[in-house]
């Protein structure tokens, strides 16, 4: 099994979690992230007064798949996510060895 994790621009959230759907993804993970890559933040005015923004706002997508459909989710996640600009995110996969669903005590491919 393989956790996935992906950085996105949050306006993106929707795209991807149509994406997973079609894959028949059934739960993934959201919450607010902030950070910055290569584009280092950006400057907005406000009241007439330049701030410089270090941290830009993204979402972190968080899934669990099997080993044999993690390369399938996580090329869904860049097509949907990809806009072609500076800060379009990143997706990473590590080895995940033990699932376990609370609620049942099923372990394993039967806890996703």
């Amino acid at each position: 099994m393989k956790l996935i994790t992906a950085i996105v621009k949050p306006y993106r959230l929707d795209e991807v979690k149509n994406a997973l759907q079609e894959l028949g993804i059934q739960g993934l993970t959201v919450s607010e992230a902030s950070g910055y890559g290569r584009q280092r933040g950006h400057t907005e005015v406000y009241r007439g007064a330049e701030y410089q923004i270090d941290l830009v706002p993204k979402v972190r997508i968080e899934v669990v798949v099997e080993d044999a459909v993690a390369d399938d989710v996580i090329d869904a996640i860049v097509k949907a996510a990809q806009t072609g600009k500076i800060g379009d995110g990143k997706v990473w996969a590590l080895p995940v060895d033990t699932v376990v669903r609370v609620r049942t005590g099923e372990r394993g491919p039967d806890a996703l």
